[in-house]
């Protein structure tokens, strides 16, 4: 389980999923385009849906449990990608093409990426 890191928002993501989600955002924030993100969070974490604006101005950081780059799906890549071009944002969905129920986010103060420990 992985972790993508936004804005002192940090959301766990299974680590196949975040490598796809890692090219959608790269990509768009190479082109310069912010988007918004949208995910369902499992009935556990005591939320419904949650978005984020993601902008090439702030920093991201994708944190990977595993030392292997998972393999990558052509075809997931381009559905994801083609939903962050939508007028709906980038919806998180599963290789299978469903929604995919994520932990929920939790607040951080301090980028880990850039602690000292």
């Amino acid at each position: 389980m992985g972790t993508l890191l936004y804005d002192g928002a940090a959301l766990d993501i299974e680590d196949r999923l975040l490598t796809h989600l890692q090219i959608v955002v790269v990509q768009k924030f190479r082109r310069g385009e912010s988007f918004l993100m949208t995910w369902l969070s499992a009935a556990d974490a005591d939320e419904g849906r949650g978005s984020l604006w993601l902008t090439p101005g702030s920093p991201v950081y994708f944190r990977f449990t595993g030392s292997r780059v998972p393999s990558v799906n052509e075809e997931w890549l381009q559905r994801l990608a083609a939903s962050a071009a939508g007028s709906t944002g980038l919806i998180v969905t599963g290789e299978d093409g469903h929604t995919v129920l994520l932990p929920g986010v939790r607040t951080v103060r301090t980028h880990p990426a850039w602690s000292t420990r």
